[in-house]
């Protein structure tokens, strides 16, 4: 693959990451060795933009693939395919990744299928190779090629949960909800609200977080928070702003609609 083709999965423009700990670091030092990372932590806490960020500062090209029940070993590695000339092979994200030394990121990697994932295995031990069994090549993995996944699990079940020979092939990096005056700095960074109304909205969420397990899976996001903030900044009533984003997409029971109602008069009355 020419250098050009490689650039058009480089990130283009710096994003925005506000490290917590010492998880850049931490990153930095299994990229080196190329080890395989699993981040586990919360919706919306900042799992994707943290691999863009590290793939940005590394300057290596990153190819994400959102992960989904549908989802075959096809759709990751590639497939024949029919045009005017006849059949062609069409490599899938993975297989392009491991070509030319990208950070391949399956992203919510436990809604696939336990044997789609399972082809990610001869690339995360020392074997750092994929076979393409229809086609009859071994592509060897580039010297620069990483593999990344993701999951929440706070949606864990016997039925979405990796299988133990799959989460040992990989180190683990553990990420929560920042705190509050990580992510109220965040907030106001990304939405453009004052670190004020971040604040207050920081504080409504970790209230709802601790509703989690007790009338809602999840509670509120640091990505909702700044789509709030976003809706505040563009002149929209912090009330109305906050019931689009923070309680509608939570739940849909009428009780606790009630309570989170009731949470954001409380902060925006």
């Amino acid at each position: 693959m020419s250098q050009s083709e490689r650039d058009q999965y480089r990130v283009k423009t710096q994003p925005y990451y506000r490290p917590v700990a010492n998880e850049v670091e931490v990153y930095g030092a299994a990229y080196d060795v190329r080890m395989p990372v699993m981040l586990k932590g919360p919706t919306g806490c900042g799992k994707s933009r943290f691999v863009e960020y590290m793939a940005w500062t590394l300057g290596k090209p990153l190819i994400t693939v959102a992960c989904n029940e549908d989802m075959t070993a096809s759709d990751l590695i590639g497939r024949f395919l029919l045009d005017i000339n006849g059949t062609r092979w069409q490599d899938g994200p993975l297989t392009v990744a491991a070509r030319i030394g990208a950070i391949c990121y399956l992203d919510e990697v436990v809604e696939a299928r336990q044997d789609t994932t399972v082809v990610i295995h001869p690339l995360t031990d020392h074997r750092r190779c994929l076979p393409l069994d229809k086609k009859g090549e071994l592509v060897e993995a580039h010297p620069d090629f990483q593999m990344v996944i993701s999951y929440n699990p706070g949606y864990q079940s016997m039925m979405k949960d990796l299988k133990q020979s799959t989460k040992q092939r990989f180190g683990a990096m553990v990420f929560d909800y920042p705190p509050a005056a990580v992510e109220a700095e965040i907030v106001a960074h990304e939405s453009g609200v004052s670190p004020d109304i971040a604040a207050r909205l920081v504080q409504m969420a970790e209230r709802s977080r601790n509703l989690k397990g007790h009338g809602l899976d999840e509670g509120m996001s640091t990505r909702l928070l700044v789509y709030a903030g976003q809706l505040i900044a563009k002149g929209v009533a912090p009330q109305d702003a906050c019931r689009m984003t923070l309680a509608r997409p939570l739940t849909d029971d009428p009780d606790m609609l009630d309570t989170l109602d009731t949470a954001i008069a409380t902060f925006f009355g």
